[in-house]
């Protein structure tokens, strides 16, 4: 276990704050709404100005790997044009102190903070964002590449396309459905254009972070349903990735030109994988425009987001995954985590860490990075729901490692 990765996650729009500094222009997430009781991350976890105290908490946790995401606003302001120097430099300065205490420094480069203004040109809607994302990319690995670890150019696609653009429950809040399909498409393509500009600057290692998740019928009957569904969450993003391909229900429906799946199937150093739970579906009822309808799961306990606590579902997921791409690189488990209302005193998100940790490490995965170590804002919800080790007080910016973060330190440590 020498080279096992024990990390936590973050993300920039979630805990950095400091929406007006450094030159950092707007996300599609810094006025979207409706957010829980009108909650707003120009603070969050004030992270930007903190950053040397999560640094330490990280160190006395004893994690050798730490995920973070870039600000793509804050790197290039809209998007496009050159580069603000202010604001790479803060990642800079981030990526050598993280090397300085011996933690590996894993960087996402875009996690959903779009620039508005690409945003306002179409967003992910339009091809023509692949190129500009290709263009931050070497802004960013022009300085760092030679000193961090791992990268992770998108994460979540699939949450962008289905809650961003089909459903509208995160920014920029469009409910086109099926006609949310061509972002799918324009999402895996930057993610190639991508890989192809870190390996041209001679990037250490490149992979993913997709979320997962099994997809359950309710009956024997609802198969086509749980198929549908597994297609449009976990197949339209890793079957082009790992093998060129896409799922023949939803083949057509992209607008794929000659030599994209080319750009899109490039080869991966490591594939990460986002689990919280499993879902279960069924067949539509009358009227529902969609192949499929979510099902509630009532047999497991819940997180205080209602999420079932299923760890035997990673194990399933990463286990499918291996059957389905029998050439899988070596797996990471690049968030797995629970939110819970809890102050301190922490035992539910101990034991939901400790059956999912155990299941990853049964699946023989090489990193687990638990999501997150913060408490922060956690997009549509707000600060309603509580992910972190460590505790934020958001009146004071205090940090207070909860049961949870002493319980990983000693995992890591061996005790």
């Amino acid at each position: 276990m020498s080279d096992f990765l024990w990390g936590v996650s973050t993300s920039a729009f979630q805990i950095e704050g400091a929406f007006d500094a450094g030159g950092r222009g707007p996300s599609v997430w810094d006025d979207f709404a409706p957010v829980h009781d009108n909650d707003n991350a120009r603070v969050a976890c004030d992270h930007y100005y903190r950053w040397r105290e999560d640094v330490a908490l990280m160190t006395q946790l004893g994690v050798n790997a730490y995920r973070f995401s870039i600000a793509w606003p804050r790197v290039q302001p809209s998007g496009k044009g050159p580069v603000n120097a202010e604001g790479l430099d803060f990642y800079d300065r981030l990526v050598d102190a993280l090397i300085d205490v011996g933690i590996a420094p894993v960087v996402t480069l875009h996690h959903w903070d779009t620039p508005l203004e690409l945003e306002a040109e179409g967003g992910w809607l339009h091809r023509d964002i692949a190129d500009r994302f290709a263009d931050y990319t070497a802004l960013v690995a022009d300085r760092l590449a030679d000193r961090v670890h791992m990268w992770i150019p998108i994460n979540e696609p699939a949450m962008v396309t289905l809650q961003g653009y089909a459903i509208g429950e995160h920014a920029p809040g469009k409910t086109l459905l099926f006609d949310a399909l061509p972002t799918a498409h324009h999402l895996n393509l930057a993610h190639g254009r991508a890989v192809e500009v870190l390996r041209g600057y001679n990037a250490r290692a490149v992979g993913t972070a997709n979320n997962h998740t099994p997809a359950w019928p309710a009956t024997e009957a609802d198969q086509p349903a749980a198929d549908a569904y597994s297609d449009i969450h976990n197949w339209l993003y890793a079957d082009p990735v790992l093998t060129g391909r896409y799922p023949n229900s939803v083949a057509e429906l992209l607008p794929v030109r000659d030599g994209d799946l080319a750009t899109i199937h490039q080869p991966l150093d490591f594939y990460g994988v986002n689990y919280y739970n499993p879902t279960r579906l069924k067949l539509p009822s009358e009227g529902n425009p969609l192949p499929f309808e979510l099902v509630d799961i009532h047999e497991f306990p819940r997180t205080g987001f209602g999420w079932p606590v299923v760890p035997s579902g990673l194990s399933e997921m990463i286990g499918t995954l291996r059957e389905r791409h029998p050439d899988l690189p070596p797996v990471h488990v690049t968030e797995s985590g629970c939110s819970f209302p809890h102050e301190v005193e922490d035992a539910a998100r101990i034991a939901y860490l400790d059956g999912h940790l155990k299941a990853a490490l049964a699946a023989g995965v090489e990193g687990y990075f638990v999501w997150s170590l913060l408490d922060n804002f956690e997009w549509e919800a707000g600060y309603s729901q509580r992910f972190g080790l460590v505790h934020v007080d958001y009146e004071t910016q205090r940090r207070t490692p909860r049961d949870s973060f002493h319980w990983y330190r000693r995992v890591i440590s061996g005790e």
